[in-house]
């Protein structure tokens, strides 16, 4: 399914495979995420910590969702080096047995009343292994698809990595849905939070059969047949790419936004500090519904940007997804169901997916093959390091009987993706760049109209996919 040239590496590419491999597997991964983000709103305030001061609670429970962050630029380092050194289609196999097992483990914890600080103690271990985990999972999956698609593809089928993503978060919510709204109260927080957690078991299984039959990239097997593959790909990224490095780490802080829909949002909504007072069950459907929308969106945003680049998109998605916060929050902050459920389709759903739908792309191929998983994961998860902590700083300069919440947290929420807007802006463009020749400065795009003509061979080439285009 690729185009024969110079600057393509040979072998069989095998698109429709990785590509499935990716979705499959970053929706189970980013299901087993984000049922921790959702009940580290929800939940584990009242569980897992002390009941006297409700504005502790939630500050320490949102502060555990940060801890997983501060273990991903450590799981970068590590898996980022693995994927570099033994291959993309081994470290996302490791990625989800770790992510599985620490998943389970955290629905078999006892509770604050039944072991005091003890259980808090172990849900940050159990955050931080997941943490690990998870920061080689879209580095990685986002490298094997973008090394598997054909030229002029790129863009289109590495956005089903993030689409897969956003399955994953429908997932965690539609499970949490029917549990919340048809268990009692009392019985939801004894023990029916746990079951979602418990079935992630299926990750484990489901995940490595899915993975294990996806060949090696060609462009990561030509390293190797060329004994081009480095030894410190860490150092080898740092000293020849710092600078497009330091770019995703400003453009990463985008994660801002899911931030502020799915966890600062849930908390603000339905913690009983705030006094706003969404029910728990209707609540979940804010970020389901905008998800919904999101990964109907996310392949026409690709297909997009391998028509006018990877920039533009991810430049307007970042500044109008930052001053729609704003009408989120404020929505949320007149108890408007409807008016907060319309603002997170197109501030979430929509807008933000011009970023979303393209960094799986932009950021894989502004590095080399030889460092691309090492490079992509250590700055993007610092990245996300630092918009993980956003939870915790909202809840204490916004926290329940504070003024001005919506203009606080919005105002905030706006800088981080106006930065993010500037680093893109500053990168090159890199969609008409052949794949030998990612990650090098100097490499001169193919003209408008030979890429526009050899995209065209590759669409044809793509009859599964061909409605989208």
């Amino acid at each position: 399914m690729s185009l024969s040239t110079e600057h393509e590496p040979d072998g069989e590419h095998q698109t429709r495979k990785a590509t499935a491999s990716g979705w499959i597997g970053s929706a189970l991964e980013y299901y087993d995420f984000f049922i921790y983000a959702t009940a580290a709103s929800l939940i584990f305030p009242q569980i897992f910590f002390p009941k006297g001061d409700p504005k502790a609670a939630i500050i320490a429970s949102l502060a555990t969702y940060g801890v997983g962050y501060v273990a991903r630029p450590i799981g970068a380092f590590f898996l980022g080096h693995w994927g570099d050194t033994h291959g993309r289609k081994n470290v996302l196999i490791i990625c989800m047995f770790l992510m599985g097992f620490s998943t389970v483990a955290v629905g078999l914890l006892p509770t604050y009343d039944q072991v005091g600080l003890l259980a808090p103690a172990l849900l940050v271990l159990l955050r931080l292994i997941q943490g690990f985990a998870v920061a080689g999972e879209i580095s990685g999956a986002s490298s094997m698809i973008l090394e598997h698609a054909p030229f002029g593809r790129r863009g289109f089928f590495s956005s089903f990595a993030l689409q897969g993503v956003q399955a994953g978060q429908i997932l965690a919510a539609a499970v949490f849905l029917p549990l919340a709204h048809y268990m009692e109260p009392d019985a939801f927080n004894r023990w029916g939070w746990r079951i979602p957690f418990l079935l992630s078991f299926i990750v484990i299984v489901a995940g490595y059969v899915i993975r294990r039959q996806v060949h090696e990239t060609p462009a990561f097997a030509e390293e190797g047949a060329r004994h081009a593959v480095p030894k410190a790909p860490v150092v080898q990224a740092v000293t020849e790419s710092w600078r497009d490095m330091l770019r995703v780490i400003c453009m990463a802080l985008m994660n801002v936004i899911p931030v502020v829909t799915s966890i600062f949002g849930a908390a603000y909504a339905v913690q009983p500090g705030y006094g706003i007072g969404f029910s728990k069950d209707v609540y979940l459907w804010i970020p389901v519904l905008g998800n919904i929308v999101a990964v109907v969106v996310i392949p026409f945003v690709g297909n997009l940007s391998d028509k006018i680049g990877r920039r533009p998109p991810i430049i307007f998605g970042a500044l109008a997804s930052g001053l729609l916060s704003f009408g989120y929050l404020y929505a949320i902050s007149i108890h408007s169901v409807p008016l907060a459920i319309a603002m997170s389709l197109l501030m979430w759903g929509v807008v933000y997916q011009g970023y979303n739908a393209v960094f799986p792309s932009f950021y894989p191929e502004l590095f080399p093959t030889r460092t691309r998983v090492s490079a992509m994961a250590i700055s993007q998860n610092l990245g996300t390091l630092v918009t993980a902590m956003l939870p915790a700083l909202f809840a204490t300069v916004a926290p329940p009987g504070a003024e001005n919440i919506p203009l606080i947290v919005g105002a905030i929420t706006l800088a981080a993706t106006v930065l993010a807007a500037l680093a893109a802006f500053t990168a090159r463009e890199t969609y008409r760049v052949h794949m030998n020749d990612l990650g090098n400065p100097d490499a001169v795009p193919v003209k408008k109209a030979d890429y526009d003509r050899m995209r065209g061979q590759s669409v044809a080439n793509s009859q599964s996919f061909k409605s989208f285009t």
